[in-house]
């Protein structure tokens, strides 16, 4: 019997706290830094986001997001075998203890099942489901509970108005578990050492001590142009590996990064800018949660339907990126 790997669930979930362009741009404006609503949607197509309170860790936003998930799934936390975190933003320093295990505890998990961090920035949560659907067609777990989970907003410098205008807090999960019915049918990824430099946060510890920036760096331009590029490709290598077109595709959930790249991938791959699920303008860049984000946020408003083929793809730092393909 072929063991395919299928979401049976979604779940996501934001921070209370929604700060609009205006409000951003008025606490800026405070410290003496221009910006406004139409420089910040001209660049980005971002009108808000969202920001966790300081008490709020990127665990207890994956919790939420992840009870959504199993309740759609019509499954109990210790159904799950395995629990799988895409962040970057990890409860702890050095993610150790792994923000799974902490998942795992504030679920109430008593099964022993397994706990893992995946870490690929942006790209997080493509490689997260790559993963699970390479232990579920192995016959090792059925049930894996897959999640994204940021707080971007503690590692972003409110000084620079290039990158702090771009990023949000949020969290979303996907349950995915063993079926006899085609679910995930390609993923590809990828990763480039070469460009570890144009996306990154610099700090690491020495001697006890922090050693360089705790702050996030990009260089847009460098990162814009590898995005447009390996985007349309990863889409087109998961769609030949499935014996598929664009034509195909439902859905194209790109990474929520900024509106003129996912629009220019649309575009590269021949699809209608209607058949794109955008989230960004209201939640900004959310890295690893931007997928799950959007895709739940598409299943509950009743766009992706059973049955529809969804392409999801995403680029981070590392430089990495990747796309699942995979019918609802």
């Amino acid at each position: 019997m072929t063991l395919y790997s299928k979401i049976i669930g979604t779940g996501s979930y934001l921070p209370e706290k929604r700060v609009s362009n205006q409000e951003l741009a008025a606490q800026l404006a405070a410290k003496g830094i221009e910006t406004s609503d139409e420089w910040i949607v001209s660049r980005s197509g971002i009108s808000a986001r969202h920001f966790a309170e300081p008490e709020q860790n990127a665990s207890d936003l994956a919790v939420l997001a992840a009870r959504r998930a199993l309740e759609m799934a019509q499954l109990q936390p210790d159904d799950i075998d395995l629990i799988i975190v895409a962040s970057s933003t990890p409860d702890f320093f050095g993610s150790f203890p792994s923000t799974a295990c902490i998942v795992q505890r504030k679920l109430g998990m008593t099964n022993t099942s397994a706990a893992v961090d995946v870490q690929a920035v942006c790209s997080g949560f493509v490689y997260a489901m790559s993963t699970a659907d390479s232990f579920i067609k192995s016959g090792a777990h059925k049930n894996v509970l897959v999640i994204g989970a940021e707080v971007f907003s503690r590692i972003l410098n409110f000084e620079d108005r290039t990158t702090c205008v771009l990023f949000g807090d949020g969290a979303g999960a996907v349950v995915m578990s063993a079926s006899q019915e085609p679910g995930v049918l390609a993923t590809k990824l990828h990763a480039d050492g070469r460009h570890a430099d144009i996306l990154t946060v610099s700090g690491h510890v020495s001697n006890g001590a922090l050693a360089g920036s705790a702050f996030l760096y990009m260089d847009g331009q460098a990162v814009f142009k590898l995005a447009v590029t390996v985007l349309e490709k990863v889409a087109h290598e998961a769609l030949q590996h499935a014996g598929m077109t664009s034509e195909q595709i439902d859905w194209l959930i790109p990474h929520q990064a900024n509106i003129r790249i996912m629009n220019g991938t649309a575009k590269k791959l021949g699809l209608p800018l209607e058949k794109m699920v955008v989230t960004v303008d209201q939640h900004g860049n959310t890295s690893a949660a931007s997928i799950p984000l959007a895709l739940d946020t598409a299943v509950r408003d009743g766009r992706i339907k059973k049955g529809d083929v969804v392409m999801m793809e995403g680029v981070g730092g590392g430089f990495t990126w990747g796309a699942v393909l995979a019918r609802m």
